[in-house]
């Protein structure tokens, strides 16, 4: 941490309210979500009183924020995260001749999820269904692929979207060479 302890346990009521507000919570929302008492949020919200640790992770899991990094003291404002090419993560044991990067933060998983995913010729990449009323957002960057979603099947060319419900078994194919594709799988 880059801070001292004051200067955390100063800045942690400010902290504590914009991230529940940045979630659209209102302290009763809060209180539910987290099982903490609604006057111990808005009293910890006003520097009236400090929390304990457990009190601190009920309320960061139900917000949904790192834990760390609402006591780290670097301004998340004027940062820019870099996640250099070698270090993105990428699965290549899943589907038929295609690598999968992973562009998505690991919180964002069953929720926002952002890949990259090149396709060697006639790779192929078979999904079961995700979760009622998922689906994909895919756009080509290279090549050409066929997009099945159920028993609806398309061809995609560079440049153009599909947009397709995954909540049924669906498949992307490249045809007649390599493919690159960006790809946005969005929960319900």
């Amino acid at each position: 941490m880059t801070e001292n302890s004051d200067d955390i346990l100063n800045a942690l009521p400010s902290r504590l309210k914009s991230a529940r507000k940045a979630k659209g919570l209102s302290l009763d929302a809060i209180s539910n979500l987290s099982g903490v008492s609604r006057s111990m949020v808005s009293q910890i919200e006003r520097g009236e009183s400090s929390p304990t640790i457990a009190t601190l992770w009920n309320l960061t899991r139900a917000l949904n924020v790192d834990f760390a990094g609402l006591l780290d003291g670097a301004d998340t404002g004027d940062r820019i995260d870099v996640l250099r090419a070698a270090e993105v993560p990428s699965i290549d044991n899943m589907g038929q001749g295609c690598r999968i990067a992973i562009l998505s933060p690991p919180e964002e998983a069953g929720g926002h999820e952002v890949y990259d995913i090149s396709f060697e010729i006639n790779g192929k990449l078979t999904s079961q269904p995700h979760s009622h009323g998922a689906t994909e957002h895919l756009s080509v960057l290279e090549g050409r692929v066929q997009v099945t979603s159920g028993a609806a099947t398309c061809e995609v060319t560079v440049g153009d979207t599909a947009r397709y419900a995954v909540d049924v078994e669906h498949e992307i194919t490249a045809i007649d060479g390599p493919a690159r594709v960006f790809l946005i799988v969005k929960s319900a």
